[in-house]
């Protein structure tokens, strides 16, 4: 049986339908065998970390750190009803815009038990896993029950947009961007608007489910509207029966609207106006773009790739956000032409042509060098919202349309095959050839993992506790930051309970002229700017008796009770000497760390 919005994606008819072959019963066992395949797919990727607790993500374990944190937090809410959209738990005494930074609620709070019971270290490593395997059986259902009506080309389509090369890189420390099972339900509920009679039900179905990601992931959020918005005009230019249903579509859209708006307003208000608000990201995160090349090459974390071969194409690991292989792109550019009297796929083809040059950011780049040529993005990164957007990551929002476009296109051969049955072997053959071709060398590797240092007894047993007394913090040497985010593993571990001076979020440069744009840190001080230097070059500077004045005035700042370093740090020895000869403090081992009480100075 098929549905409205199924029988305007396709174009017409759709097949056998959901139970294919006409056999009842077969169609759930192909179900379950393809949400288990994306499970123990999702299980394979991490597999390093599930093996090992002692293992972290090799190539980005900061962004591991503030995610526990943020698990930490989500949990924290729950059991002692912490205000959700800020945190004074870092950063003191100025705290942290969680609006404004990846707090991902909709996950943290209802993971709460896993936090609480086993540590924010499983509750990550479900999420990372688990938001994986979801994408693709949310891409899977709405592939094979909405858009295309089949369950072999559905299977196809979404297990490319749950672990296509830019996902998996992403599986590097960021599972609020791998976790997209929000986007295909979006998908969904859009082109159920047009049911007659349900205008309101579905309205605010679709406003809860914006609000659901809008707790997850806003950047996606965004893009997936855009790629709605076009795909949506496409329908109505290239289908003038579904005119008719323009009126019901706008009253339930209008519905999601003011429903989204009334859930959202107070939170988005914090975000964008309240303590911690920032004005877009800072020039150097802006410049982020895609390389033109890296459409056409293999991804690190995928079969045919390596290190090696990428390392000049994408800023790091974890954002690899092309990476389709040269064969992948000539499919979907040959899927595009074939199909393309698909009013869909044209509408498809279209948002995916705006995302490749939004993707380029303000100077198109080649294979490693500056073309000096602009991108269309130059003209857009200032404006308010879109000052907030990573260029590159609009490269990351093709993977569900071309894994879309594979899922259209195999059941288009399916079709082909059962017309001309003489020729269904041949058919077969040449399509399991092209596929195999173009996805075989994405097949993705287990992440790489390396040992993360136990977290010192000082932590795990107290012992900081008496130091905190009167609103005090943790002072961590060096102070946490984009490159050092360990403190804030240590405080999660906590349940968050150990304060923080400083810490990794993105909070607004106040110093004059800078115009609030995002830090990814507080603003320095002379302090912090002195064990950074320590920590860069592993050596203590010259320290004049104004270094020993303003470390006291940011000590108090901080409110800080004790000052602790990490003994295995390799720069430990310059920091323990920097500590001791800025303050005239002899430090104690306790507990595994180098602690320096530093009430007395403070007062």
């Amino acid at each position: 049986m098929t549905t409205p919005e199924s029988d305007a994606a396709a174009g017409g008819d759709t097949g056998d339908g959901p139970d294919e072959g006409g056999r009842p019963g077969r169609g759930r066992w192909v179900d379950v065998v393809a949400v288990l395949s994306f499970v123990l797919l999702a299980f394979w990727i991490t597999a390093r970390l599930w093996l090992d607790p002692a293992n972290g993500i090799r190539d980005n374990r900061t962004d591991q750190a503030q995610f526990e944190w943020m698990m930490a937090h989500g949990a924290r809410v729950v059991t002692d009803f912490a205000y959700p959209f800020t945190s004074d738990r870092m950063n003191v005494p100025d705290g942290v815009n969680l609006m404004a930074n990846t707090s991902v609620l909709s996950i943290s709070l209802p993971m709460t038990p896993v936090t609480v019971l086993f540590g924010p270290r499983w509750s990550f490593l479900l999420f990372l896993t688990l938001g994986m395997a979801a994408t693709g059986v949310a891409w899977y259902f709405v592939l094979s029950r909405v858009l295309i009506g089949a369950r072999g080309p559905a299977w196809l389509g979404a297990g490319f947009c749950a672990f296509a090369p830019a996902m998996v890189s992403h599986a590097n420390a960021h599972p609020n961007i791998v976790s997209q099972f929000v986007v295909p339900l979006l998908v969904w509920r859009t082109l159920r608007l047009t049911e007659p009679g349900r205008w309101l039900r579905n309205g605010l179905l679709l406003g809860v489910l914006i609000v659901w990601q809008a707790f997850l992931n806003l950047e996606i959020l965004l893009m997936t509207a855009i790629g709605l918005s076009v795909v949506v005009l496409a329908l109505v230019l290239g289908r003038p029966e579904l005119r008719a249903a323009t009126r019901r579509f706008a009253a339930g859209l209008a519905v999601a609207a003011v429903v989204s708006g009334v859930l959202l307003a107070y939170p988005l208000s914090v975000q964008f106006f309240g303590p911690g608000a920032y004005q877009g990201l800072s020039t150097l995160i802006r410049g982020y773009r895609t390389d033109l090349a890296s459409y056409v090459a293999w991804s690190r974390e995928s079969l045919a790739g390596d290190a090696r071969s990428s390392v000049w194409l994408a800023k790091n690991a974890t954002e690899e956000n092309a990476f389709f292989g040269w064969p992948l792109a000539v499919l979907a550019v040959a899927l595009v032409w074939w199909l393309r009297r698909n009013v869909v796929v044209l509408g498809l083809a279209a948002v995916g042509a705006v995302f490749v040059l939004f993707s380029l950011g303000r100077e198109i780049r080649f294979d490693g060098r500056d073309t000096g040529i602009p991108g269309p993005w130059a003209a857009l990164e200032h404006l308010p919202i879109l000052h907030s957007v990573v260029p590159t990551r609009w490269s990351l929002a093709l993977t569900p349309i071309v894994g879309i476009l594979l899922a259209f296109g195999a059941e288009h051969v399916r079709r082909l095959a059962r017309r001309h049955p003489n020729a269904r072997g041949q058919i077969r053959f040449a399509t399991a050839t092209v596929l195999t071709m173009a996805l075989l060398p994405l097949l993705p590797t287990p992440l790489p993992s390396e040992r993360v240092d136990p977290t010192p007894t000082f932590v795990t047993s107290g012992a900081w506790r008496p130091y905190i007394a009167g609103g005090r913090s943790i002072v961590t040497l060096p102070l946490p930051d984009t490159t050092y985010a360990v403190p804030l593993r240590w405080s999660a571990e906590t349940r968050l309970d150990m304060p923080l001076a400083r810490g990794y979020f993105l909070y607004p440069d106040t110093r004059p002229g800078a115009g609030r744009v995002a830090l990814f840190t507080a603003p320095p001080r002379p302090t912090s700017t002195f064990f950074t230097t320590i920590r860069k070059t592993d050596a203590v500077p010259p320290i004049t008796p104004q270094d020993r004045v303003a470390a006291v005035d940011d000590l108090r700042y901080w409110r800080a009770g004790a000052v602790v370093l990490d003994p295995r740090l390799r720069q430990a020895g310059s920091l323990y000497r920097g500590m001791t000869e800025l303050t005239g403090i002899a430090p104690t081992f306790t507990g595994g760390v180098w602690l320096w009480d530093v009430r007395p100075l403070v007062g």
